[in-house]
């Protein structure tokens, strides 16, 4: 028997946040792929390693995480004012699917530097020193996100002294503009609130009703306080992704929260939209240890928030969650502002498992609706690996 040899795809692996995956040029991919489909995602699945049922991805790129089973395409945009689209794929990881319902938004501090390192942006636009404003079509979600990319010498600056919790060493700071966040496509109302509200009573069987926050700004998110359920805010994966029953319970909550949300039409669902929504519990200030033994006081910050990605604590911040977390502590009367003490603010510096995390946020309240211009949080990113990716011919079949 003949076997046919392995595809070769040009690839790039970057960091991006606390975030990391498989970059591609939307031309480089085989013809297949190059659409929506079983084909791409196929692809994007054996790139990985998914799925996995000893949940290692040792045969693939990933990481075994929610953070680290990430596939990026990038491609010239033909949108106006815009100069690259951006899709994002979230691998599942012992199941075969591919999530395209939401943003990654530490990856996409990556798309910057990605788009200038590939020619995607006129050399002309890159000064020698200072910054360049990659401006990004999130086609996903719909939504433009301005990453200013910092330049040094003609060439993207990746190494520097900025520090971000969750990321082991510092790199080069790179602002990230998301630019009218609220995914309002969603929903039953089309609205950053799709209820109405800014807090509901939310049913939950065999849990109860919890007071929530739902909603949709940088990704679709359901905030429950922290007490209801039984935590402190403060709790750190183990606590968490080992208890099954925990993990089952914040299921339940996020299928709830989605049919509430006008996301899915049954929770029988919400296992064909795992990236979407977010679940997280927020709790007010207090001196807690962070994952890496930082003890981190209670004036440190404003609040403490802890959030699930793809049914498991993430080990810091999901950026788009930060996202909404900086609009709904913008927003008086949430649940998120109330842990925050409540009042007006344009800022929030919430407390994450692995530190600390500030994002700026605007928001505008005009006959009973509220709107957000944009959110503002600073990232890094860097290359970890270039050239091309190996998976065997036999993908298609």
């Amino acid at each position: 028997m003949t076997y046919a040899p392995q595809l070769r795809i040009p690839a790039t692996y970057m960091r991006g946040g606390t975030s990391k995956g498989v970059f591609f040029r939307l031309e480089d991919l085989p013809a297949a792929a190059q659409v929506p489909g079983p084909a791409r995602d196929a692809l994007l699945m054996r790139v990985i390693g998914s799925p996995d049922p000893y949940a290692k991805h040792t045969d693939g790129m990933g990481g075994a995480t929610s953070s680290t089973s990430k596939c990026v395409i990038i491609s010239k945009s033909l949108r106006p004012d815009h100069d690259v689209d951006y899709l994002y794929g979230q691998v599942s990881i012992e199941t075969a699917f591919v999530d395209w319902s939401g943003n990654c938004g530490n990856l996409s501090t990556a798309v910057g530097p990605f788009a200038i390192a590939n020619g995607f942006i006129d050399a002309a636009r890159i000064p020698r020193e200072g910054t360049v404003a990659v401006r990004v079509w999130q086609a996903n979600i719909g939504k433009t996100i301005v990453v200013h990319v910092p330049i040094q010498d003609g060439q993207v600056q990746e190494t520097g002294d900025f520090e971000l919790d969750g990321v082991t060493f510092p790199a080069a700071e790179i602002v990230l503009e998301f630019v009218d966040p609220a995914d309002e496509g969603e929903g039953d109302t089309g609205a950053m609130f799709p209820t109405g509200h800014l807090v509901d009573d939310l049913e939950v069987p065999g849990i109860g009703t919890l007071r929530a926050t739902m909603i949709n700004v940088g990704i679709p998110t359901v905030f429950v306080d922290a007490a209801s359920i039984g935590y402190t805010g403060a709790e750190l994966q183990d606590a968490i992704n080992g208890d099954a029953k925990a993990l089952a319970m914040f299921e339940t909550i996020r299928a709830h929260g989605a049919v509430r949300m006008g996301l899915i039409a049954d929770v029988s669902e919400a296992s064909k939209r795992q990236h979407t929504p977010k679940v997280a519990f927020v709790a007010p200030p207090s001196g807690h240890v962070v994952s890496s033994g930082k003890a981190i006081a209670a004036g440190d910050i404003d609040l403490l928030v802890r959030a699930l990605s793809m049914g498991k604590l993430h080990h810091a911040m999901m950026g788009t969650a930060a996202v909404a977390i900086g609009t709904a502590a913008a927003i008086p009367g949430t649940l998120v502002n109330l842990a925050a003490g409540g009042g007006a603010r344009t800022s929030v510096r919430f407390g994450h498992p692995s530190g600390t995390l500030r994002v700026g946020a605007e928001a505008v309240e005009s006959d009973g609706r509220w709107t957000v211009a944009k959110a503002i949080m600073s990232r890094s990113a860097r290359v970890l690996m270039e050239g091309a990716v190996r998976v065997p011919a036999d993908v298609f079949d």
